[in-house]
This record gives C-alpha cells, sequence and structure tokens, in this order.
C-alpha cells in the first residue's frame, strides 16, 4: 500500500509518499518521494489577511505537479493538510475550493488543535516513562504538548512561529502566556522533564551542531549554537553555512522559541527526533485507510 501526505505550512509545502509494510506484528514506513517547496504564503497572509495572486498562482502549479506525482507512484490514498497560514487567510476558503476543482485534492484546513493532535502520532515512538514537553515550532504557530509518560497531559497552539512578525509587545504578551501555560501544567513530584523538539529549524540547528551518532542535544548547546549562526549576516548564512534562503531568515526567531520553552518547562535536554507533521499525516492517514489503531503497533521504522 502506498499512501501520500500534503504538509501546507505557512513556510513551505511538503509532499511525502511511502510504502507501507505489513506484518503480523509491527508496521513499517519506507519514503519513496520528499519534496519540500519553499513556497512562503505566510509573508503574505502574516502582513496582508490572503494569500496572493502571484503566491496562488504558484500554489496551483505545485498542487499540480504534486498530483501527477501521486499518481506516477499510483498511490491508494492521499491526506493533505495545511495550517496557520491557510486557516487565517481571508480566501482560503476560496483558494482551497479551486485546488480541489483543479487537481482533485481535498486541502482539509485543520485547527491548531488538531494540528498538535496528528503531529503527536508521529513522536508516540519517542515518548519514554517519563515526563516530555513536545515543542513545535512552524511559521505561523507554535504547539506545545506535556506528556506523561505517552499519555498527553495538555495541549496548546500559539500564534508565534519563525514567519509570522510580532510587536515587541505582542511577542512579549505571548511568551508570557506560553510561559503561564507551562507553569499550570507543572507537577513536581514528575521529576527531569525531557524536550522533544521538532519542526525544519530544530532539525537544521541540529544538524549544524555536527552532533554524528547524537539524538539529542543540551540546553546549553542549543544556546551555543544558536549564537554561533546569529553572529552572521542573513548572507553569510546562506554562503558560508549553506543555508537556503527561506531557512537562512528564520532560524534565529525560531531558536529563540525552542530556548525559551525548555527553559521554562524545566527541561535541559532536547531530543530532536527529525520527524514532523507529515509523518503524522502518514499515520493518520495509515489509520483511516486500514482501521487499526497506530498506537497499538509494535514497530514503526522512521521515514
Amino acid at each position: 500500500m502506498k499512501l501520500a501526505a500534503i504538509d501546507i505550512g505557512s513556510n513551505a509545502i511538503r509532499l511525502q509518499i511511502v510504502n507501507v509494510f505489513e506484518s503480523k506484528d509491527k508496521v513499517s514506513f519506507k519514503s519513496l518521494e520528499f519534496l519540500r517547496f519553499p513556497l512562503r504564503l505566510g509573508h503574505d497572509v502574516f502582513k496582508k489577511g490572503k494569500i496572493l495572486p502571484g503566491t496562488t498562482q504558484k500554489f496551483g502549479k505545485l498542487m499540480q505537479t504534486f498530483r501527477l506525482l501521486i499518481e506516477l507512484y499510483d498511490v491508494d490514498a492521499t491526506f493533505a493538510v495545511a495550517t496557520s497560514a491557510m486557516r487565517e487567510a481571508e480566501n482560503g476558503q476560496e483558494i482551497r475550493d479551486v485546488l480541489e476543482g483543479t487537481t482533485g485534492i481535498d486541502v482539509h484546513i485543520i485547527s491548531g488543535t488538531e494540528e498538535a493532535r496528528i503531529l503527536n502520532k508521529a513522536i508516540l515512538p519517542y515518548l519514554t516513562e517519563g515526563r516530555s514537553v513536545h515543542i513545535d515550532v512552524g511559521g505561523g504557530s507554535t504547539e506545545l504538548n506535556l506528556y506523561e509518560g505517552r499519555e498527553l497531559k495538555a495541549s496548546q497552539s500559539f500564534r508565534i512561529g519563525s514567519v509570522r512578525k510580532l510587536s515587541a509587545a505582542e511577542r512579549k504578551d505571548t511568551f508570557s502566556r506560553m510561559q503561564a501555560f507551562l507553569k499550570k501544567t507543572k507537577n513536581p513530584k514528575s521529576g527531569e522533564v525531557t524536550g522533544i523538539g521538532t519542526g525544519g529549524n530544530m532539525n537544521k540547528l541540529f544538524k549544524l551542531s555536527s552532533r554524528t551518532g547524537k539524538t539529542s542535544m543540551s540546553l546549553v548547546e542549543i544556546k551555543a549554537i544558536s549564537a554561533y549562526v546569529k553572529a552572521f549576516s542573513y548572507e553569510e548564512r546562506m554562503s558560508f553555512l549553506k543555508l537556503n534562503p527561506d531557512r537562512a531568515d528564520v532560524i534565529i526567531p525560531a531558536s529563540e522559541i525552542y530556548i525559551r520553552m525548555l527553559e521554562d518547562a524545566g527541561g535541559d535536554t532536547m531530543l530532536v527526533p527529525k520527524v514532523g507533521l507529515k509523518d503524522g499525516i502518514i499515520y493518520e492517514l495509515y489509520e483511516r485507510t486500514t482501521g487499526k489503531n497506530i498506537s497499538e503497533i509494535e514497530y514503526i521504522s522512521g521515514i
């Protein structure tokens, strides 16, 4: 069985196609195709309130390209999800309807709560017996999820991200509300907190730290690599650090969110599983297609 996930974010749009292998006691997913295109819907929406004509045209061409790849791979089922930029765009629903008519792809514009729920499926294999705080920083929103073992205790989405521009007062207020959320859900008896960081910027910080063979970073290391990247100009981040233009200008504001949230949660280590919403979409689609609960499956391979 072949499945396709489309993640329509604020800073980029991703297509993931996988092959599903099932046996009696396990299921595994092997990546057949992954495409990420830096179409920044958030730049339009967070400034103008809507997706502009030029961006809409590119959006349509990209989705047509995805449709062709899905057909070429003989995909059995597809699930397309749009997050903060599309849900806040005044013409988001209109564009969704046009895309469905021209490509046949049914785009689901989901809430922040639904986004967190789907994303949680991707991190289930990485949860430990202790307490964890999952921090996912996107272009337009940040999802915070608190776990005790594998049980989700609290979840909330905040309108702050690497692309969304907030005033100093708005940023301060949002950080205060995020801190209050983490403080309200703290349990002193639960012991040490482990951070789980997802999102392209966390993955890039981890890669820049050159932690070969490792799966986590300490808070001190995250601060150090963030300060190192911040010392370079935008142009130098592209020429010297080899960052793509759409990563070079957002990695610092994103790293600030990761650092602040890990500190506020009382954690000093961040696990970086290198999974994202696209993986959660695949797992969600697998459940819908087969009627099986992924949490009951013994083995889930990385995509």
